[in-house]
């Protein structure tokens, strides 16, 4: 038997919701269809960042002038983006600072709360759009489950009408109202998947993105970069220690 052609069918389902179920699947439609896009996008967004900022980075230190530095010309991904506003910072204090006979801050002030400012404009750009995935991941159940109510109300009102509860009677308004319920939670877990699989990356590139501006900072404050090394305290021994172990 063709789907068309079963009383049960897609043809039914359709021809039995009125314009509210069928707003309120049209709604569903533009939520998946919205998240969807922001998943796709945010995601090849987030991976090409990862790319450039890696190759980026690993070649960044490589020159001894950072100014002429390919990368910072560009200014393409967040680290060029970061370190480019940081040296044009670092040139405007020295050059006001020269203007005038006494200074509100010191360089190293200024270059803080320009590199502060920059992150939290990377970390704004970076979150963009995970407010609707969010939005979309806690209200599509809640939609679907206002589809679910009308569903249920039809079967009762064609229960009082038809004065009968068998099946057939029953059958296709307890359907809308279960197929109303499976389709707000397909619109919200993608939603709340990705959201959740979007913040984690995005906390972790902004971890890296922080230390790159504390590596920064210290070699526009001290003209060179702060090598990480390991110190190793060293036992001192006392004299009446070494008198021990010698008796």
């Amino acid at each position: 038997m063709d789907l068309l052609d079963n009383p049960y069918g897609l043809a039914a389902f359709l021809e039995h919701l009125n314009i509210i179920s069928l707003s309120v699947i049209f709604i569903l439609l533009i939520m998946s269809i919205l998240s969807w896009y922001l998943i796709i996008t945010k995601a090849i967004q987030l991976g090409i960042t990862h790319w450039r900022s890696n190759k980026v980075l690993t070649l960044f230190w490589s020159d001894a002038d950072l100014i002429t530095h390919t990368a910072i010309k560009k200014a393409k991904e967040p680290f060029s983006r970061l370190a480019l506003q940081s040296i044009n910072a670092s040139f405007h204090y020295k050059e006001q600072a020269e203007k005038q006979s006494t200074t509100l801050c010191t360089h190293s002030e200024f270059l803080m709360r320009h590199l502060r400012r920059a992150l939290n404009e990377e970390r704004a750009q970076l979150d963009s759009g995970l407010t609707i995935l969010a939005t979309v991941g806690s209200t599509a159940p809640f939609i679907g489950l206002f589809g679910t109510v009308l569903g249920i109300y039809d079967a009762l009102v064609t229960i009082s009408a038809k004065g009968s509860a068998a099946l057939n009677t029953v059958a296709a308004p307890v359907g809308e109202a279960l197929i109303m319920t499976a389709l707000g939670l397909a619109v919200a877990i993608p939603a709340v998947l990705a959201y959740n699989a979007l913040v984690r990356g995005n906390r972790a590139f902004l971890n890296k993105l922080e230390g790159f501006a504390h590596d920064l900072h210290t070699y526009l404050s001290t003209g060179a970069r702060m090598e990480s090394r390991v110190y190793l305290m060293k036992p001192q021994i006392k004299k009446n220690d070494k008198d021990v172990m010698r008796t």
